[in-house]
This record gives C-alpha cells, structure tokens and sequence, in this order.
C-alpha cells in the first residue's frame, strides 16, 4: 500500500484500482486497500475498489473490460508483477510494475511454489483455455480529471 500511494502522490497516477477477492462474507480485500490508501492521504474519490479480483487474470480482464483501462502500473511483489504484466500484454493493455516490499522470508518457500503454479496457468489460461473472469460485470467510470 505504501508503494501504491507513493505512485499517486508523486503525480504518476490518476486514480487506484485496489482489485482483490470479497467473496466470502467478512473478507473484503478491496475495501481494506481503499481504507489503508486513505490513511496514508489517497483521496477516497480517487480509489475505485474491484471487488470481483479473484485472481490475476480476472483483474486484468476487468482492468480493460470493465474499468476501461489500456495502461496500467501493477503495483505488488516483483514475481506477481511480472505475470501481470504477461497477462495484460497477452491482451494488449500497456503494462509496466512497481516492485513493492518482498514476501518474507518466512512465506517465500509457500509463495515461491505457488507463484511457479500460476505462471504456468496464466501461460495455459491465455494460450490454451481463453479463460474469462468469473465475473465481468457492469462498466465502473475512472476518475481521471
């Protein structure tokens, strides 16, 4: 988060989509990005919250098809950026990272394993399976200006 608002207050972004899985009642990921964004000064008009971001895949999509995004800046962990950025590419969206803090050291052998499982999905779901989110939903304006 703390690199996520950097970005913004440095002027190199307009606006945030905190994009994360709220499937479940009492988990909602977006919504605590958007209240740890506006603690750190991020406008709250300025943070739209994509609450169907169950994976990888399903943000980007979203990102593009829903949001209306064609450039965006992944902010998270250097091996989860970089399938991002191979997801969005895959579906032409101008794609770049910021690397924020690593995974401790404690969760990196779990993280590491689990990372090489969803880099070979990403490749099987954009190659292979067309695989679409699990939701799309209505289109959600940006506030840019």
């Amino acid at each position: 988060m703390e690199a996520a608002a950097a970005l913004f207050k440095a002027g190199k972004v307009k606006a945030l989509i905190v994009s994360g899985d709220n499937g479940t009642r009492g988990y909602d990921e977006p919504t605590e990005m958007k209240r740890v964004l506006v603690q750190m000064g991020v406008p709250e008009s300025r943070i739209v919250c994509d609450y169907a971001g169950f994976r990888t895949l399903d943000s980007v999509v979203r990102a593009k098809e829903v949001f209306g995004q064609q450039r965006l800046i992944f902010v998270s962990q250097g091996f989860h950026n970089a399938r991002a950025i191979y997801l969005a590419r895959a579906l032409e969206i101008e794609a770049w990272g910021l690397n924020a803090k690593a995974v401790p050291v404690a969760l990196s052998v779990k993280t590491f394993l689990r990372e090489k499982l969803a880099c070979v999905k990403a490749v099987l779901d954009v190659n292979v399976l067309g695989t679409r989110p699990k939701f799309l939903g209505e289109k959600v304006a940006v506030p840019v200006e």
